[in-house]
């Protein structure tokens, strides 16, 4: 992804803690090198808050704020620390990158950053769950592949 015009192509890896989404961004720092060497590189994660309703319909609808803001430092502290290993990772290749962690559901919010952020290409793992599963659970990288403003590149973990 060459520059165009003077401005750096914009590549977007979006991760969560799976084991296939560390897979993508390991494959895109390998295949890609060139490309995302003279790219501008964005690592995006999503932190879902359906456990937060969970808790609220645990406790009737009454949940503790104190509870309550207590699993949300958890996971923004589990969202940082999966964005600075996702650094390391950009660094032990030679990468710099940019990191951004929004609130939201997470195939929503890819779609939506992709836009915002005018991103030229967006690379997403792939769980390698069947039908049925992404019947019940919907899939993220399928979702973005036919929603995403941009390229999608979906890696697939060899089994």
């Amino acid at each position: 992804m060459a520059e165009e015009g003077g401005s750096k192509k914009k590549v977007m890896v979006a991760i969560d803690e799976s084991e296939y989404s560390h897979y993508a961004l390991e494959w895109a720092l390998t295949k890609l090198r060139d490309s995302i060497s003279t790219s501008s590189l964005i690592i995006f994660t999503a932190e879902p808050r359906s456990e937060i309703n969970y808790i609220s319909a645990a406790a009737y609808g009454a949940a503790p704020p104190e509870l309550i803001m207590s699993v949300q430092n958890y996971k923004d502290k589990l969202a940082v620390a999966l964005l600075e290993k996702a650094k390391e990772i950009c660094a032990a290749h030679g990468v710099t990158a940019e990191t951004i962690a929004q609130i939201g559901d997470p195939k929503e919010v890819i779609c939506e950053a992709v836009e915002k952020l005018n991103i030229d290409l967006l690379i997403v793992g792939s769980h390698g769950r069947g039908f049925i599963q992404r019947a019940f659970l919907g899939s993220v990288s399928s979702y973005c592949g036919n929603h995403a403003k941009c390229p999608v590149l979906i890696v697939k973990k060899p089994e």
